[in-house]
C-alpha cells in the first residue's frame, strides 16, 4: 500500500478521472476504486466529489478570520494584505494541483459558477471587515468599503491567475506591489483633514516677522502644524 495520505491519493484519483473521461462523467465509486479506497473511505476525505476540486475553501475563509482579528485599527491595512498573501501562498504551496483545478474550472460551467460563489465568501468577509474599521456606516463608507473589497479580491485574483498561467516568475512579489496599488487608492479614514465642526477642510497659513533664520524656525513650525507640541 501507498504511503501518500488518502486525500492526496483520492485528489490524484479523481484529476487523472476527470481529464480522461470528464467531470460529469466520472463518478465518486470511480475515484475511490482508482485511489484503491471505499466509498466510506472517500466520504470520510471528502464530501462530494465537487469537494475533491475544491477542498480548502472553509479553512482558508477561518485563517483570513484569524489574521483579520489579530489587527488594530491602526494595523488594519496591513492584515488585509497579510490575508491576501496568505491565499495566495496557498495555491502557490499546491503547485500542479492548483494549476490542474484552474484547467478544470475553466472548462467545466458548474465549477466555474462553485468558484465564483466561492470568491464572493472571500469579498464579503473583507467588506464587513473594511466596513467596521472605517467606522461610522455611512452610505458613503459602505460604498468605499464595498470597492475596497472588490478591489483587493481583483488584484489577489490577477496575479493569482498570472501564475497559474505561467506568466509570473514571484507571485509573492507581485501580490505585494499588487496591495500597495489597491491600498494607495483607499486612504485610512483617519488620514482625511479634520475640521471643527462647521469648518472646511484645507490648510491654515499664519504670516508673521521674526528675527529668526528660516531654518532655524522650519522645524518649530513643522511641529505645530503638525500638532506635536515643542517649547
Amino acid at each position: 500500500m501507498s504511503k501518500t495520505p488518502t486525500r492526496i491519493r483520492l485528489a490524484d484519483a479523481a484529476f487523472a478521472l476527470f481529464d480522461e473521461r470528464g467531470y460529469e462523467q466520472t463518478t465518486v465509486d470511480d475515484i475511490a476504486e482508482r485511489a484503491g479506497v471505499g466509498r466510506t473511505t472517500f466520504f470520510r476525505n471528502y464530501r462530494s466529489k465537487e469537494a475533491v476540486v475544491f477542498p480548502d475553501h472553509d479553512r482558508l475563509l477561518e485563517l483570513i478570520r484569524d489574521r483579520l482579528a489579530t489587527s488594530s485599527h491602526r494595523t488594519a491595512l496591513a492584515a488585509v494584505s497579510d490575508a491576501v498573501r496568505l491565499v495566495l501562498l496557498h495555491y502557490v504551496e499546491e503547485g500542479g494541483l492548483a494549476r490542474r483545478r484552474y484547467a478544470l474550472t475553466s472548462r467545466v460551467a458548474v465549477l466555474r459558477d462553485r468558484e465564483i460563489a466561492s470568491v464572493a465568501r472571500y469579498q464579503r468577509l473583507f467588506r464587513e471587515f473594511i466596513a467596521e474599521w472605517m467606522g461610522a456606516p455611512t452610505a458613503s463608507a459602505s460604498l468605499r468599503a464595498e470597492l475596497m473589497a472588490a478591489s483587493v479580491v481583483a488584484a489577489h485574483n490577477h496575479v493569482l491567475r498570472r501564475w497559474l498561467r505561467g506568466e509570473s516568475a514571484d507571485p509573492v512579489a507581485e501580490i505585494d506591489e499588487a496591495m500597495r496599488e489597491v491600498l494607495d487608492l483607499f486612504p485610512a479614514p483617519d488620514t482625511r483633514p479634520h475640521t471643527a465642526e462647521g469648518g472646511e477642510g484645507g490648510t491654515t497659513v499664519v504670516a508673521f516677522r521674526t528675527g529668526q533664520d528660516l531654518d532655524a524656525l522650519l522645524p518649530s513650525l513643522r511641529r505645530l502644524v503638525e500638532g506635536t507640541g515643542g517649547d
